[in-house]
């Protein structure tokens, strides 16, 4: 952190400074230029923003030169980071920035029939992790809140049929438990980005943790969710970037493509993309792929349904027939341009 000093700002006002910062156990490099003096400061910075040292006379501005999210920084871990997501019978499939990894699934777990239907087709499509609500937090109190452990078992025997892995999301610190007893990657949706119990409970589960982003979220409050997972020793964290709240009416909500290479550069944790809940349009779901693709996402994350028409949640972005078949494709050439194999290529074996 660096205090500036005003052009004006007497040595006094410098001492206080000083003193402030040295009361709490913190370091003042002080450094005198022709027409201001630069106070650089080491220590915990959490202690130096309680000082408000923005209101001492003198001081003319105050700047954070470190990240704020130390564990998952690249400042602090240069080379990017893989999440493996799997049990000993069907592998760990890899998230991360040797490989590409599709996600795919019904947004809502409904019957078993539907649930299988769904994910044999994403199977089929290229997906290596299955993704399914069991848990539906909704903004309205009367539509489809999900079918809870039901969902859950049915989900367990998706897994056994497709061989694959499940991320679910968890919407309680009181579901924690019995979630990850089913899942192999827990979900914190949108919704519950800034639920800071639940980012904590969660991690102590030791499960991988898929952390969406809020919907009126900054990249720096979204990194700051993930550390506090990180904080309780996970840093098994996948970061979705699934559109963001703005003035703009055509779409759900609008992608915020740019935020794959901010947070890369920011973050050594991976980044996917939710193009389905960004669009809330199946028409946009393979053009918004492409485009996360190409900016270097390290994987995606797909709603399909065997009847988008019948569906309880989401139905309109549910992709079917000819927009999976042509997802399907971009998904096999587009990543190999870049340098990115198959997640499933990359599958490894638990010993």
């Amino acid at each position: 952190m660096v205090v500036v000093m005003a052009p004006d700002a007497t040595e006094e006002d410098i001492a206080r400074v000083v003193q402030r910062v040295e009361g709490v156990g913190g370091e003042a490099n002080v450094s005198r230029g022709v027409t201001r003096t630069i106070i650089g400061l080491v220590g915990d910075i959490d202690s130096f923003h309680h000082l408000n040292l923005r209101t001492l006379p003198g001081v003319a501005d105050v700047h954070r030169i470190s990240a704020p999210y130390k564990l998952v920084s690249r400042q602090h871990h240069p080379q990017r980071s893989t999440v493996w997501v799997g049990r000993p019978e069907i592998g760990l499939t890899p998230i991360g920035p040797d490989s590409f990894t599709f996600l795919a699934g019904p947004c809502a777990v409904e019957t078993p029939e539907q649930t299988v239907a769904a994910a044999q087709m994403a199977k089929a499509a290229g997906a290596t992790i299955i993704r399914g609500g069991a848990y539906k937090p909704r903004s309205s109190p009367y539509s489809f809140q999900g079918l809870a452990l039901a969902g859950l078992q049915i989900l367990a025997d998706v897994r056994t049929v497709t061989g694959l892995p499940i991320v679910t999301e968890v919407v309680d610190v009181r579901d924690v438990e019995m979630v990850a007893e089913y899942a192999d990657m827990l979900q914190i949706g949108t919704r519950n980005m800034a639920n800071f119990g639940l980012l904590q409970a969660a991690s102590e589960s030791g499960k991988p943790i898929l952390l969406k982003r809020g919907m009126s979220s900054t990249i720096e409050e979204w990194l700051l969710a993930a550390e506090y997972i990180a904080r309780r020793g996970n840093l098994d964290i996948v970061l979705c970037e699934r559109g963001i709240r703005t003035f703009e009416t055509s779409t759900r909500n609008t992608l915020d493509i740019s935020a794959v290479p901010v947070v890369q550069a920011a973050s050594h944790l991976p980044v996917i993309i939710d193009p389905s809940h960004a669009a809330g349009r199946k028409d946009l779901v393979v053009p918004l792929s492409r485009a996360a693709i190409a900016v270097g996402a390290d994987g995606l994350i797909v709603d399909v349904h065997p009847h988008p028409e019948d569906a309880l949640c989401d139905g309109p972005q549910a992709l079917l027939g000819t927009e999976l078949r042509e997802l399907a494709q971009a998904v096999r050439q587009l990543p190999p341009v870049l340098g990115r194999v198959d997640a499933a290529d990359l599958t490894r074996q638990l010993a």
